[in-house]
């Protein structure tokens, strides 16, 4: 029998693997840019371990094969993952994690250690080790995980009935997966093994262990960065950069986090079940109007005219600056809204890159010398006309929209270039400049091996927003995402550290309510979607999730009304 593996025909032999036939072709490599890591059939992710067709023994002694239903629904077509994809390094990083537990496990078997946030290009990771958490320890699992990377264990998926899952973590000391596994909806549970080491995390794992290669460790204060591929060179681990402003900003959503007694799914689960999720929505706004408050005082306090706002896509930028005009006006001053947008340059004069494309993401698509020519003139005291751009016919329009800056007026300009230094002259005294960078850190995880990666819920968000407000279909959002992520790494990411202030916009009850909206929506993708893979993993998030039915509670003003409606700064 025969399958397509990357357009190409290939006989399949009973039993064998899909890592079989790539060692057999010759595509297994020794680089993670070149090395297939996963495959893709019929929309879904499957591990390298997956056997096409199997050998079924008839009682009458008579072989027969079966090709197996994923390769019978694909028509026998699959496609080869590889690190470069974000689906790969989603890959990769899972089985990283499964390699450092593993070290952990043989090393200190009475530690407590937990996964818990990505700061850049690193994966932060505390470690409860007495009498105390040293480098000489880091040095340790260093080598303990390389050594487990060269042993090359395969890392073979084995399932257990709910309840007897449920029964081995408990003895093995696991609560934070006992909790969570109470809320699965599922009588079956998928684990990897070794030793007497079982864990799971949510979703495809490398073939083995040998195929973790590229990874570092860096020491910190109570535990360590898992430091990931290079973006440069996979085959090489990326530098440790310490980046003070997303530590201060995590570190305070941990005290938010531990104020509000929710860390992770099975407390929010609870907090819905019982009814306390009404007050720790209450809470969390009130922790975020405080944080709105501190910022505008900031603001003041430096003596600034112009505050500059960026994020990534729905990290609630348009809302973000509305709440800092508002507490601003607490304290005195008068806020002028502005746009990026509206200095896009018409598209009539946008030309295509060298393939043919245009990327609306790009620094060059705002017309940077005007919006100089401007600013300068506003933070002068003189009177400027705004643009405004219409996005129906991709044209630059002036309406008479003038605007002067007096003594107590404050311009809070929000859009995706914000804090990009080509945006501001040498003329432009920095002084006069506050920037402020908002992004939806979430440091909710599943359970303490397995992080929800901030990405992840800002696509919820987005999904939401865009089906509510702009008709469009969850394939078209996830269509757009990629394109969308790679826009971030090039124009967002890179100067986020340069901010004056980082506002942390996510809400730690978000995933309750966004799933009310988009669980029905996900549901009604069809099998043969381009998107269905994806909508399958997002799903299989989700159904650890109880959803609330209390949006009554959520402000008119918070940052999830610009996604699930209702926000009256839309008025």
């Amino acid at each position: 029998m025969q399958i397509r593996l990357d357009g190409t025909p290939v006989e399949v032999n009973p039993g064998e693997s899909l890592l079989d036939i790539v060692k057999r072709l010759g595509l297994d490599t020794d680089s993670l840019k070149t090395r297939p890591i996963a495959a893709d059939i019929a929309g879904e992710v499957f591990t390298l371990n997956y056997i096409p067709m199997r050998q079924k023994e008839q009682g009458d002694g008579i072989t027969t094969y079966r090709m197996r239903k994923a390769i019978r629904k694909g028509s026998g077509e699959v496609k080869l993952i590889r690190y470069g994809e974000s689906r790969g390094r989603a890959i990769y990083e899972r089985t990283v994690i499964y390699v450092f537990f593993l070290a952990m496990r043989e090393l200190y078997p009475k530690a407590h250690a937990k996964v818990n946030y990505a700061i850049g290009p690193s994966i932060d990771i505390s470690v409860d080790l007495e009498p105390q958490f040293t480098p000489d320890d880091v040095e340790a699992i260093r080598a303990k995980m390389r050594e487990i990377v060269e042993a090359d264990y395969p890392l073979i998926r084995k399932r257990l009935d709910i309840d007897e899952a449920i029964r081995f973590f408990e003895n093995d000391g696991q609560q934070d997966k006992v909790r969570l596994l109470r809320w699965r909806q599922f009588t079956y549970f998928d684990v990897y093994s070794h030793g007497d080491y079982v864990d799971y995390f949510y979703g495809e794992m490398l073939p083995s262990t040998g195929y973790a290669k590229v990874f570092d460790l860096q020491h910190r204060s109570g535990g360590l960065f898992l430091l990931r591929p290079s973006d440069a060179d996979a085959d090489v681990a990326t530098r440790y950069v310490y980046m003070p402003n997303l530590v201060k900003v995590f570190a305070r959503s941990d005290e938010w986090a531990d104020l509000m007694h929710c860390r992770c799914v099975a407390d929010l689960n609870d907090m819905v079940e019982n009814g306390s999720v009404r007050e720790l929505i209450r809470v969390n706004e009130a922790l975020h109007e405080r944080r709105f408050a501190e910022i505008a005082t900031e603001i003041v306090n430096r003596g600034a005219r112009a505050v500059l706002i960026a994020g990534p896509s729905s990290s609630g930028k348009t809302t973000s600056a509305n709440r800092v005009a508002t507490q601003l006006r607490v304290l005195g001053k008068t806020p002028i809204l502005l746009s990026l947008d509206d200095y896009y340059i018409d598209r009539q004069f946008v030309k295509p890159d060298e393939n043919g494309e245009i990327d609306y993401e790009h620094i060059n698509m705002i017309d940077v010398a005007q919006f100089n020519i401007d600013l300068e003139k506003l933070l002068n005291g003189e009177q400027v006309e705004i643009p405004h751009f219409d996005f129906k016919t991709g044209s630059r329009q002036m309406l008479g929209h003038f605007v002067k800056m007096d003594d107590d007026a404050m311009l809070i300009i929000e859009g995706l270039h914000g804090l990009n230094p080509q945006l501001l002259t040498p003329r432009i005294d920095k002084k006069l400049i506050f920037k402020l960078y908002v992004s939806a850190l979430t440091t909710l995880n599943l359970d303490d091996h397995n992080r929800i990666p901030t990405t992840d819920v800002r696509l919820l968000r987005r999904m939401v927003r865009d089906y509510e407000t702009r008709g469009a279909t969850i394939e078209r959002t996830l269509g757009m995402w990629d394109s969308v992520k790679r826009g971030e790494q090039r124009w967002i990411f890179p100067y986020q550290e340069s901010a004056d202030a980082i506002m942390n916009t996510s809400l730690v009850y978000e995933l309750a309510v966004l799933k009310k909206h988009i669980y029905p929506l996900l549901q009604a993708v069809e099998s043969d979607s381009p998107s269905y893979d994806e909508v399958v993993n997002i799903i299989k998030f989700l159904n650890y999730i109880s959803d609330a039915a209390v949006e009554d509670e959520i402000p008119p003003t918070s940052i999830l009304r610009e996604f699930v409606g209702g926000n009256t700064f839309y008025r």
